[in-house]
């Protein structure tokens, strides 16, 4: 395939065993881990876990990424789209609430594939956020939840730390393009059945920037319309370097989460201060692939 997938728009030639581009993966899966997953927000692992999916290769490769390994290194196992369906059905005879694609966008088509028929428990879309519409448009009818990241509104923010200069522009009309598909948030039993929950990790000297992002969603969204989840879990990698070298203050987390309920942001999680713990980081080990 000629590859558009994702807002860079490599026009890549991808084979089923081969890529170039940027995410230099093949049309076929590439996976490092799917097990279950305790470590998302309550609504999304439940009490028996998320029946997570790790997908290599990655179309932002953030700086910061604590999943560098598999995100910027591309680790991973080329798997068949008959094994990815037995994946999924794997982890729900393990008591999975739901399946969670993580960084899914590069392998679109196989992930379609694999979704038929549909399953007995919902599809969480677990995303950095850079996605094209019309890439989501493919999808419709196959997700029930959107997980969506918006890390930036500042331009020279994500040009410095995932080469997207753009990414504001094609990550909130994702995330409007989501909720078109998925509707209001429905919970049920504690657990999101359907809608869309937007992330935003905090980074060391960017509160200006998390300020613009909660601004976009509060006005953009009504109280009952989509969750929101303020992240503290930033965890400086090796060799990071300036203000990323320093985890979040603790005057930081704090100015944002105030900042969240002056918005009128009231669906959704804010995450203890001190959560940037090693357990948020799976060991990608090929479990379960």
């Amino acid at each position: 395939m000629i590859c558009t997938l994702c807002p860079r728009r490599c026009a890549a030639v991808r084979t089923e065993t081969a890529g170039e581009g940027f995410c230099a993966m093949p049309v076929l899966p590439v996976a490092a881990r799917a097990g279950l997953h305790f470590w998302e927000e309550p609504c999304v692992s439940g009490v028996r876990g998320s029946g997570a999916v790790f997908f290599s290769g990655c179309v932002l490769g953030c700086v910061f990424c604590q999943n560098g390994r598999i995100s910027r290194e591309r680790w991973g196992r080329p798997i068949t789209v008959a094994r990815l369906r037995e994946i999924f059905e794997e982890l729900i005879a393990q008591g999975a609430h739901n399946i969670n694609l993580v960084s899914p966008t590069p392998f679109v088509p196989a992930i379609r594939e694999a979704l038929q028929p549909p399953l007995p428990v919902p599809v969480v879309w677990n995303t950095g956020g850079y996605e094209r519409v019309e890439t989501l448009r493919s999808l419709e009818g196959l997700v029930q939840v959107w997980l969506p990241d918006l890390k930036y509104v500042d331009a020279a923010l994500a040009r410095r730390y995932s080469g997207a200069a753009d990414y504001f522009a094609f990550a909130s009309a994702a995330i409007v393009e989501m909720h078109r598909q998925a509707g209001d948030f429905v919970l049920e039993d504690g657990l999101l059945k359907r809608g869309v929950m937007i992330r935003h990790l905090l980074l060391p000297g960017a509160l200006d920037n998390a300020k613009a992002v909660m601004d976009w969603v509060a006005g953009t969204f009504r109280p009952g319309q989509v969750l929101f989840s303020l992240m503290a879990q930033y965890t400086p990698q090796p060799g990071a370097e300036g203000l990323l070298a320093r985890r979040v203050t603790g005057g930081e987390y704090r100015a944002a989460m105030a900042y969240m309920e002056n918005v009128g942001i009231v669906d959704g999680y804010c995450q203890e201060a001190g959560s940037a713990r090693a357990e948020y980081t799976p060991e990608f080990d090929l479990t379960g692939i």
